[in-house]
C-alpha cells in the first residue's frame, strides 16, 4: 500500500510513519494539503493520506475532487483534541489516530481503509483450476482478461496477477471504466495538460502514467465508448499515449488487464466493442465461476470475513454454527462473494451468542435468507445437473464426445487456443490438429473471440 503523510514530522508522527512501513506500506511525505494535491496531480500516486487533523481535511478532499483524485484520507493527531477529532471525521476523513500511537491500531487502520489485502481464497476445484492458470501466466507481461458475474471477485484475481509478478513491487492502479462518465475518462486516463479544456489548471499525470513500471487494471472495459477504445488500442500497440492537449507522446511500460461482467464477443458483433481491442486484450482469457458453482469456497469464504469483521468491529472471533454453514451452503448467491461479504458482516454485529447462529444471517432488510426447503437439495441438484449431462452422451461415439467437450470448452474460453488447451490438459499441437479435422469435416469452430467460421 502506497501512503502520503501530510503533515509536520515531528517525532510522534514519524514514529507512527515507522509503524506504518512495519506492516509493508510503502511511505512518502509533504508538509501541506496544497503539496499533497499537486503530488497526486502530477503522478505521486497513494492509496491512502495520513492528514495532521489540524489541517483543512475538507479543503484537501475538494481540492482532490476537483481533480476527480479520490484517495481515502486518515486524521492524526497529538493529544486527541475530540473537537478536531470530531471535524476532521465530519471533514470527510475515514478514520481518526491518535498520537502516541499503538502498532496494532495503525495496521488494523491501514487495512481497513485501504482494504487492498484481500487473499485469494479458494478451496473448490472450480476456482482452484482458474488459480492454477493464473499462476502460469502470472509472470509474463501479457494482458489478461478477466471475466465473470459482478461480485465474483474480479479485481481480487487482478491484485493476485500483479503481486505474482515481476512488476510486483510497481504501481498496481484501478480504473472503474463505469463510474466514470465518458468525457472525463480521456483526462483519467490519459491525463492533460495545463489549458487542455475549462477547469485544466494544471497537468495532470492520467492513471496510465501512475501506474508506469506496474500494472493497470481496467475494471469493466466493456462500458469505455467507441471513440477512447481506439485510443486505448493504439497505447497498447505502441506502449505509448497522448496527454489530453498534449503536444508530444508519452512512453509508458505497464501490464494491462481488464475485467468484464459481459460477453465482449456478443458485443463485438453487435458493434459495441473494437474485435482488434479485444483481441489486443484477451490474450489470455480467466473466467472466474460464480459462487453457485464453488460450494466449498462458500464456507471458506465466510470463514475469512467472520474473522475479519469480528477483528474491524473489537468483537469476539465466533464460529459459524452447523445451521449457519447449512443456511450459507443452500443460499445461491446471485451477488456472488460480495453478496456473502455483506451477509457475514451483518452476521458478526447481529450475533450475541458464542456461535454465529443461521437466523442471523440475513439479507439486507433484515428477512431471511432464502433457503431451499431440503438443506441437500442443491447437492441433490448439482449431481442431477452431472447425471443429465452424462445421459446427453448416451448412444454418442466417444469421438463425438470428446469433439464435444473440446469445442464447448473453445466456446467457454472466447476462442483461446492457448486457455482451452490448458483446461483440457492437451497440448496446444493436440488441439490445433483436432480443429483442422474438425473444420476440414465442415464443423463450425470458434475463432478467437468467438466469431464463429467453418473453414
Amino acid at each position: 500500500m502506497r501512503l502520503l503523510v501530510v503533515g509536520r514530522l515531528n517525532g510522534l508522527i514519524t514514529l507512527a510513519v515507522k509503524m506504518a512501513m512495519s506492516t509493508g506500506a510503502k511511505v512518502s511525505h509533504v508538509e501541506s494539503c496544497e503539496k499533497a494535491t499537486h503530488a497526486l496531480r502530477a503522478g505521486q500516486g497513494a492509496d491512502l493520506l495520513m492528514v495532521d487533523y489540524e489541517f483543512d481535511i475538507a479543503a484537501l478532499i475538494a481540492a482532490n475532487e476537483a481533480e476527480r483524485i479520490r484517495v481515502p484520507v486518515v486524521a492524526i493527531g497529538v493529544d486527541s483534541d475530540p473537537e478536531l477529532a470530531a471535524r476532521a471525521i465530519r471533514a470527510g476523513a475515514k478514520e481518526f489516530i491518535p498520537l502516541p500511537p499503538e502498532a496494532k491500531l495503525i495496521a488494523a487502520v491501514l487495512a481497513a481503509v485501504s482494504d487492498d489485502d484481500r487473499p485469494m481464497i479458494a478451496r473448490d476445484q472450480a476456482m482452484q483450476s482458474v488459480i492454477a492458470l493464473a499462476d502460469q501466466i502470472a509472470g509474463s507481461d501479457a494482458s489478461i482478461l478477466i471475466t465473470g458475474e459482478s461480485g465474483v471477485g474480479k479485481e481480487v484475481m487482478a491484485r493476485y496477477l500483479h503481486k505474482k509478478s515481476r512488476r510486483a513491487n510497481k504501481p498496481f492502479i484501478s480504473v472503474n471504466c463505469a463510474a466514470i462518465p465518458d468525457n472525463l475518462l480521456e483526462s483519467e486516463l490519459f491525463g492533460h495538460e495545463k489549458g487542455a479544456f475549462t477547469g485544466a489548471v494544471a497537468r495532470r499525470i492520467g492513471k496510465f502514467e501512475e501506474a508506469d513500471g506496474g500494472t493497470l487494471l481496467l475494471d469493466e472495459i466493456s462500458e469505455m465508448d467507441a471513440r477512447l477504445q481506439a485510443k486505448l488500442l493504439r497505447a497498447l500497440q505502441e506502449r505509448e499515449i497522448d496527454r489530453v492537449g498534449g503536444a508530444r507522446p508519452v512512453k509508458v511500460d505497464i501490464r494491462v488487464l481488464a475485467t468484464s461482467n459481459r460477453d465482449l464477443a456478443a458485443a463485438v458483433r453487435e458493434g459495441k466493442f473494437r474485435e482488434d481491442l479485444l483481441y489486443r486484450l484477451n490474450v489470455v482469457n480467466l473466467r472466474l465461476p460464480p459462487l453457485r458453482e464453488r460450494p466449498a469456497d462458500v464456507t471458506a469464504l465466510a470463514e475469512f470475513f467472520a474473522k475479519k469483521y469480528a477483528a474491524a468491529n473489537g468483537v469476539a472471533e465466533r464460529p459459524l454454527s452447523a445451521n449457519a454453514r447449512r443456511r450459507l451452503l443452500s443460499h445461491r448467491w446471485p451477488g456472488n462473494v460480495r453478496e456473502l461479504e455483506n451477509a457475514i458482516h451483518r452476521a458478526v454485529l447481529l450475533s450475541p451468542g458464542e456461535e454465529i447462529e443461521e437466523d442471523f444471517i440475513r439479507l439486507p432488510d433484515g428477512q431471511p435468507m432464502s433457503m431451499l426447503s431440503d438443506p441437500g437439495a442443491m447437492a441433490a441438484s448439482r449431481a442431477a445437473e452431472t447425471a443429465g449431462a452424462a445421459l446427453s452422451f448416451v448412444g454418442s461415439t466417444v469421438a463425438q464426445v470428446e469433439q464435444q467437450l473440446i469445442l464447448d470448452t473453445l466456446v467457454h474460453c472466447l476462442g483461446n487456443r492457448t486457455h482451452a488447451a490448458n483446461i483440457l490438459g492437451i497440448s496446444i499441437r493436440t488441439l490445433r490438429n483436432k480443429l483442422k479435422e474438425y473444420s476440414e469435416a465442415g464443423v463450425a469452430v470458434p475463432a478467437p473471440q468467438g466469431v464463429m467460421h467453418a473453414a
